[in-house]
C-alpha cells in the first residue's frame, strides 16, 4: 500500500494503516532527530511525541507529501523539547547559555565510523538555520521545494543557506582533521 493510501486510510480511523505509517516512518524520524542535535537518550521520546502529533493533527493533513508533513513535525517537536530543556535547566542553574555538546557513543546504525562521527559533531556546531537544510538536502535527500516548505522558508533562503552552510561545515571538517592530525600527528 502506498503513502497516500495509508494516510487515506488512518484519516478514516484505520489503526492497521496508522500503525504502518508509524512502522514505516520511524526510522526516518528517528535518524533526522538524531541529526538535529538531539541526544541519543531523548530520541525515543522525540520519536513518540512526533507519532502523537500526527495522530492527533492527521485530520488537518490535507497538502504536500506526508514525509514533508512528517519532518516540518519533526522538527517542530525538536525545538519543544529543546526549549523545554533550556528552560529546565534555567530552573535549575539558573541561566546557562551553552547547551552541552555531549554526543555519547551510540548505535553503529546511527554513526558507522569515526569519520561519521567527527561529521556528525562538525554538524552540529553549525547554526540551526545552516543545519537543517544540509541535513535534509544531503542525508534525507529531500528537493530545495520541500525543505523551504519544512522550514517555512522561501527557496533562495533555502539555496543560500545550504551554500554557506557547506562553506562553514567544510572549514569545521578540516579544523577537525587538523586538530585530528596534531593529536596523532
Amino acid at each position: 500500500m502506498n503513502e497516500d493510501e495509508l494516510v487515506r486510510r488512518a484519516k478514516k480511523g484505520n489503526m492497521s494503516a496508522f500503525r504502518e505509517l508509524v512502522e514505516k516512518y520511524t526510522p526516518t524520524v528517528e535518524r533526522f532527530a538524531y541529526q538535529l542535535g538531539n541526544r541519543r537518550d531523548d530520541i525515543d521520546d522525540i520519536t513518540q511525541e512526533v507519532f502523537i502529533r500526527v495522530y492527533r493533527f492527521l485530520d488537518q493533513f490535507s497538502k504536500a507529501k506526508f514525509s514533508t508533513w512528517l519532518y516540518k513535525i519533526t522538527l517542530n517537536v525538536t525545538r519543544d523539547a529543546a526549549r523545554k530543556r533550556m528552560s529546565n535547566m534555567q530552573k535549575v542553574f539558573k541561566i546557562q547559555n551553552e547547551p552541552a555538546m555531549d554526543y555519547p557513543e551510540v548505535e553503529s546504525s546511527v554513526i558507522q565510523n569515526e569519520e561519521d562521527r567527527a561529521l556528525h559533531m562538525c554538524l552540529q556546531k553549525l547554526d540551526e538555520k545552516y543545519r537543517i537544510p544540509i541535513v535534509l538536502y544531503f542525508f534525507h535527500e529531500m528537493k530545495y521545494e520541500e525543505i523551504a516548505e519544512i522550514m517555512s522558508i522561501t527557496l533562495s533562503t533555502v539555496k543560500t543557506r545550504i551554500l554557506r552552510g557547506k562553506t562553514m561545515l567544510k572549514k569545521l571538517v578540516e579544523e577537525h582533521e587538523k586538530k585530528e592530525g596534531e593529536t596523532h600527528g
